[in-house]
């Protein structure tokens, strides 16, 4: 169906008037009612690359941060810090995302987030100080961030009628970068000669090859889902609006966005340090990086089976409870044998992980309209995030000061309190509308 702005807009070229689709069409072929074959295979290859690249900036260091810190010389609270950069660039970067999208286009700034993780991983390791490394993987992170929210707008663009099955395959080829980073990282960086900076650096090739499809979006200007054109209307007179939902006065937006950041901090205590817990207690560092892969690699069949089930529930609050349960017994492991049952505890905190997909379904569930669907996603995305920034910070200084792991365990465990009670309040059977 055409666009309001499509239907509303012309524009004049010479003596002949031509639509706004008409000029659109022909400067981005395919781009119309029925794009073109070509271009929508184009599209999905980008969607699958892209998301590609959306994890191993993060988990690849993880898996070499032991050398990375004694490269750098860099403290372990310093090097907590840096495992909080992910949860705050997504908070700062994700919110400037729909904005820049209306601007120029989510095509093209998808390609500059693909370009600036590319940009982002062939500098950070080669800069040669702690600030500079820091600088560097912040760039990345913020194509990261910018094309992470934007990756559900391009499936709705382009796919609206497989929204499911592209959701799906993106969902997937994400969790496939984030297992694969972590499991190759280490013995990539050995046949390298041990060095560290190239075992990095490699990570740089495949966000060169997903600036590629993007270069066909870069003028795409169609406007985002959920902002269309703004209809006409009378001269000297301002639009009509909706009345503002005022999503603060609803204890489900607040559940959710509790329990969308406290399963981040999770995920990202468990990217940045896990393989550094099994390396300390005895786990060689191949292996550490195959224990954090598996863990990862959990979220490939359970994000398509958790929202399912969520789905045909009224309440989640027992899927929650199961996730927690599973996080639990798999901190409870780590602290008491995190050699003899590794691959037990990465299992179990790998299914724990999975509250990610099962938050965004909730999203979609605690809401009737769509405006409703874009306010509690940013609200939930940004708010969660924000909440998730002290907590790798925090493992690492109790970790530098304790001189073990009994404290930041305890702390990941404790955590998982809080999450499964804002998860229960979260998935009540009740959406924010009635509520605001």
């Amino acid at each position: 169906m055409p666009d309001d702005e499509t239907q509303t807009s012309t524009l004049k070229s010479g003596p002949a008037a031509r639509t706004s689709h008409e000029l659109h069409a022909q400067r981005l072929p395919g781009a119309g009612d029925t794009p073109a074959p070509w271009l929508l295979r184009l599209i999905a290859v980008g969607l699958v690359l892209a998301a590609l690249n959306l994890r191993p900036a993060i988990t690849s260091l993880g898996a070499l941060l032991e050398e990375v810190r004694e490269g750098l010389h860099m403290s372990g609270s310093v090097a907590g810090v840096l495992t909080s950069v992910p949860p705050l660039c997504f908070a700062v970067f994700g919110v400037m995302a729909p904005r820049l999208a209306r601007r120029f286009g989510a095509g093209a700034v998808v390609c500059a987030g693909m370009a600036a993780i590319a940009a982002g991983l062939v500098i950070r390791p080669y800069i040669g100080s702690t600030a500079g490394f820091l600088a560097a993987s912040a760039l990345a992170l913020m194509g990261i961030a910018v094309s992470n929210i934007l990756m559900p707008v391009i499936v709705k663009r382009w796919f609206p009628d497989r929204v499911g099955t592209m959701t799906g395959l993106y969902s997937m080829a994400l969790a496939l970068g984030t297992a694969l980073a972590a499991a190759v990282t280490v013995p990539v960086t050995g046949a390298l000669g041990g060095d560290w900076q190239a075992g990095l650096v490699v990570w740089a090739v495949p966000a060169v090859l997903a600036v590629l499809p993007w270069i066909v979006l870069v003028r795409d200007r169609t406007p985002a889902p959920g902002q269309p054109a703004p209809a006409p209307s009378a001269p000297g007179r301002a639009a009509p609006q909706a009345p503002a939902l005022r999503i603060t006065r609803s204890r489900t937006a607040w559940g959710l966005a509790c329990f969308f950041g406290l399963q981040a901090t999770a995920a990202y205590i468990t990217m940045g340090w896990m393989p550094q817990i099994f390396r300390d207690a005895g786990v060689s560092a191949g292996t550490a990086g195959l224990l954090l892969a598996v863990t990862m690699a959990m979220g490939v069949p359970l994000a398509f089976v958790i929202p399912r089930v969520a789905s045909r529930l009224k309440q989640q609050g027992p899927i929650v409870v199961v996730l927690g349960l599973c996080g639990l017994i798999g901190y409870g492991g780590l602290y008491l044998a995190p050699a003899a049952g590794a691959w037990a505890w990465a299992l179990l905190l790998g299914v724990a992980n999975c509250a990610f997909p099962l938050a965004l379904t909730m999203i979609g569930m605690r809401t009737r309209s769509g405006a409703g669907v874009v306010r509690l996603s940013a609200f939930a995305q940004s708010t969660g995030y924000l909440i998730s920034i002290p907590g790798p910070l925090l493992v690492g200084v109790l970790y530098q000061h304790s001189g073990g792991w009994g404290l930041p365990i305890a702390l990941m465990a404790g955590l998982m309190i809080p999450q499964m009670v804002a998860g229960i309040l979260a998935g009540r059977d009740r959406t924010i509308e009635d509520e605001c």
